[in-house]
């Protein structure tokens, strides 16, 4: 007998990428530093040693190390742009009609194949630039982009109102923090106490069973219309997913497509920072002044687990008293408080505090990858100089996604003074109340990840 609750797999898709990004960040970074030059590797932490003193040698060294370390996952990130962006677009787009499970399933798919290769590159040390080729591959069959869309997607399905699709969301919120919290508090412990080898095939196993557990046990949410079956060519099969999201903004009325365009780029303006921003905080926190171990980036991904908790807790409360584009303000506002703090953190005690206010989103894959890589190359450029600027950087650039949506809370207002006028212009209301929840659905996105610094801080 299957079932209908995708959180099973949502829970082990996400324990698997929180333990995937730091591990591949550290792993990387600790081959590129024995490819760079012979200083030791710290036996206790797997991390290479760090220098504070900017008179050592080794502190020149490290700063030549970040900058590689910055421009790999650069061209890693380059390499899976296309395929990513390709295949989420498709892959989504077609579950509309062909159900669910098909993309969660790619996308378990090329997680797996990915995860099997990192096992095998740490095991007999492959060259390390084979990791590209990797990423691309594995971007084909979605990313975990493409899983966490179909997944959110699957609930949506099932959620008819409004109010029960928030506490669902806020629910998985929850426990997505959970996940990402204990995962990432112990993401260190498993470098230290089992190396990256036995690492890596714990997530490969914890992949494997998501997996069987979506082909066998998991039932989808939409079935299959009488027309659905009718065969297609390939041809119209990849043109369909595009024309029907020209026709989407196409047969929105003037004033709801500018709505609709509005939000769409607020959407994408808040990831491109929140996601390009994401990978940077490890190799932030393996260079000096804070010169963090394994078990110290594991503690500040599980305290950034944090805003789990407080999202869930503020869409309970404020949904009863505010409206959703301003607690999406609120998350704005949160994340730029804490981009602000790390930019100026030197100790320890003050990076946890940024990294509890900074509450990073969802990943979505146009902004994510293209930000990501943008980022890597400002970091890249920038770490010798001032290693904080990229901090600064995106906590300025919050300002624009910010001032986007204020200009949506005032067309929002004027919407509602000439609400009969739409509704008497539209197919008994349907295109307004589709932009009306566009709100709502931009809350969903920021907060049902809202710790892709441990979804989005964990990409890499």
């Amino acid at each position: 007998m299957k079932i209908l609750f995708v959180e099973p797999a949502i829970c082990l898709s996400v324990f698997a990428m929180t333990l995937t990004s730091p591990l591949t960040t550290q792993y990387v970074y600790r081959r590129i530093w024995q490819e760079t030059g012979n200083y030791s590797i710290t036996p206790d932490s797997n991390i290479s040693e760090c220098a504070k003193n900017k008179s050592s040698p080794i502190f020149a060294f490290q700063e030549e190390v970040q900058k590689k370390v910055s421009l790999f996952n650069l061209q890693m990130d380059m390499s899976g742009l296309i395929p990513g962006l390709l295949s989420t677009f498709i892959l989504l787009s077609h579950s509309d009609q062909r159900g669910r499970k098909f993309p969660l399933i790619l996308s378990s798919v090329g997680a797996l194949a990915h995860s099997t290769w990192l096992c095998l590159l740490s095991y007999f040390a492959f060259p390390i630039h084979l990791l590209i080729a990797s990423t691309f591959i594995s971007a084909l069959f979605g990313n975990y982009t493409t899983f966490l869309g179909a997944s959110f997607a699957y609930i949506v399905d099932q959620c008819k109102e409004k109010k029960q699709r928030t506490i669902r969301i806020a629910i998985i919120d929850f426990l997505l923090g959970i996940v990402t919290g204990l995962t990432g508090l112990f993401s260190g412990y498993f470098i230290r106490e089992l190396g990256f080898v036995w690492s890596f095939l714990i997530i490969t196993m914890a992949v494997t069973v998501n997996l069987i557990y979506i082909l066998f046990f998991l039932e989808d949410s939409m079935k299959e219309s009488p027309s659905q079956n009718v065969s297609i060519s390939c041809t119209e099969g990849l043109k369909n997913p595009f024309y029907r999201t020209y026709m989407l903004f196409k047969n929105t009325a003037g004033e709801q497509r500018s709505l609709l365009c509005l939000l769409v780029f607020t959407m994408i303006a808040y990831f491109f920072v929140v996601i390009g921003i994401s990978p940077i905080f490890t190799l932030y926190e393996l260079d000096s002044p804070l010169c963090w171990d394994a078990v110290l980036i594991g503690y500040g991904s599980a305290l950034g687990s944090v805003s789990f908790f407080s999202s869930f807790l503020g869409i309970w409360l404020f949904s009863y008293c505010m409206e959703d584009i301003h607690m999406a303000y609120i998350g704005i506002f949160t994340t730029m408080v804490g981009m602000a703090m790390t930019a100026f953190a030197k100790t320890t005690l003050m990076m946890f505090l940024g990294s509890l206010f900074a509450c990073l989103a969802f990943l979505e894959t146009l902004g994510g990858v293209i930000a990501v890589s943008a980022f890597n190359g400002i970091y890249s450029v920038t770490v010798a100089w001032y290693k904080g600027f990229v901090f600064l950087l995106s906590a300025v650039l919050l300002l624009i996604p910010t001032i986007s949506l204020w200009y949506v809370i005032i067309f929002l207002s004027f919407y509602q003074r000439i609400d009969g006028l739409v509704n008497s212009l539209t197919s008994p209301g349907q295109l307004y109340r589709s932009v009306e929840v566009l709100p709502q659905k931009l809350l969903e996105m920021k907060t049902s990840v809202g710790n892709f610094g441990d979804l989005g801080r964990n990409k890499k």
